[in-house]
């Protein structure tokens, strides 16, 4: 199933984060594409922020990867952009992550053939008018918990 979103302004990415993250759940993973600045990151700061309640959320473009505690899971931060080799991820924790926790992994195309199939792949692009989110999922699960962000 595919569903498009389209924001116009920043806060309405927030606001479509944030709603996100209301259906988050532990196991899931959130695949976001797209080209440099086309607001992957803000995406990311805004779902961490509604589960987590941090006031301050960095980007991992230097770390790799954040990490935040939450009262059922923890959220894994993943920014991919710079690895060489796909196998790196495991360096990272990739796999823990990805196994009962809530994983956000900008530039996920870096994680090759170790990135799980059913997940959310949300690939972002923008124009003069605003951001587009083309959200794709397999399984009926996922399509029902989708189909509740309007």
């Amino acid at each position: 199933m595919q569903k498009k979103y389209k924001c116009v302004t920043e806060q309405e990415t927030t606001i479509l984060a944030e709603k996100f993250a209301d259906i988050a759940k532990a196991g899931d993973v959130f695949a976001l594409k797209g080209t440099l600045g086309v607001g992957k990151s803000v995406f990311a700061r805004a779902f961490i922020k509604k589960k987590t309640n941090e006031k301050e959320v960095p980007s991992p473009t230097f770390t790799l990867v954040q990490t935040y505690s939450t009262d059922f899971c923890d959220i894994y931060h993943f920014d991919l952009y710079r690895l060489k080799h796909s196998d790196e991820v495991f360096e990272l924790g990739f796999e823990d992550a990805i196994y009962g926790n809530i994983s956000l992994v900008e530039w996920p195309e870096k994680a090759g053939k170790w990135l799980p199939k059913d997940i959310f792949n949300i690939t972002i692009s923008s124009d003069e008018s605003g951001r587009y989110f083309t959200v794709d999922v397999l399984s009926e699960e996922k399509i029902k918990r989708l189909e509740k962000i309007k």
